[in-house]
């Protein structure tokens, strides 16, 4: 039975001075970290002099190195584990650098690379609808003849995220502007992530990730791609598919509530995914809003 599920978060999460409380006490990592990327992690997160921290290509990179120095704080010292994870889009990464899939260091080299040929899409956007669920966004789209644009995150049952064109996304505004008591919040995203305009980046990531080798996991990791555990024989295809599918979040949340979990653990910088799960079991949830 699954109880006890580490959530990490993706990019969105991220803010200036993120992770100042544990760069001290991990110099090792951060080292490594320094050394493939050729730059200073805690420099870009704590000072971000160059307003870097925005830009796909850093944002996925520093995320998933201070998600990894949470990580080693809240569960990798301690010797307690949890009994699944589950990480949001980039979460996904360091979801399986817990469950020993890869080390630290080819974690972040497939994070590097994912995150300059996702970075290379250009006049892409996304939005958050907040209000209603999938199908009723869907029907609008569909309604007003937006098929440029799909249904990225499937976040909550009242929180869904679309992508495409960055025209499009924000023509589309007006139309959500009609529903009541509906939000219609762009995103401040470089590219359409999780969408059909992704497959080339994902086609190339997977010629990439073709090249290492990889441990079976040490206990489930719940995919975006298929809201449910991987297998040692999907990982390579499931990990290509991601970037250019949506992130199953709320099938991912009720798959593991099915499976008994009822205490969550966000380990990474801010509530972002405790929101999430406030929205969609609040009885498991004390102390934070959905807002």
């Amino acid at each position: 039975m699954i109880r006890a599920v580490a959530l990490f978060p993706g990019q969105g999460s991220q803010f200036r001075g993120m992770g100042r409380e544990l760069f001290p006490r991990y110099r090792h990592l951060l080292q490594q970290a320094n050394d493939i990327l050729g730059f200073s992690v805690e420099k870009l997160c704590l000072d971000d002099p160059g307003d870097d921290l925005i830009k796909t290509q850093f944002t996925q990179v520093a995320l998933f190195v201070v998600n990894a120095l949470y990580w080693q704080d809240q569960f990798g010292e301690s010797g307690r584990l949890p009994d699944a994870v589950c990480g949001h889009s980039l979460g996904e990464y360091n979801a399986l650098f817990a469950a020993g899939v890869f080390d630290f260091a080819t974690g972040l080299k497939l994070v590097k690379k994912r995150g300059e040929l996702m970075g290379r899409q250009s006049g892409g956007g996304m939005a958050a609808v907040i209000g209603c669920d999938a199908y009723c966004v869907r029907k609008i789209l569909d309604d007003f003849a937006f098929d440029t644009l799909d249904i990225a995150n499937y976040n909550s049952s009242d929180q869904v995220v679309i992508s495409g064109p960055k025209r499009d996304i924000e023509d589309v505004a007006a139309v959500f502007a009609e529903v009541p008591n509906l939000r219609y919040v762009i995103l401040s995203v470089s590219g359409a992530f999780h969408s059909k305009y992704m497959r080339e980046a994902g086609n190339e990531f997977g010629a990439f990730i073709r090249t290492l080798s990889f441990n079976p996991p040490r206990f489930p990791v719940i995919s975006n791609l298929l809201a449910r555990p991987y297998t040692s024989t999907d990982l390579i295809t499931t990990l290509t598919s991601q970037i250019s599918h949506p992130v199953r979040w709320l099938d991912s949340i009720n798959y593991l509530i099915d499976q008994g979990a009822c205490d969550f653990h966000e380990v990474g910088p801010g509530t972002t995914l405790t929101r999430l799960l406030y929205r969609i079991a609040p009885d498991l949830v004390q102390g934070v809003s959905a807002q």
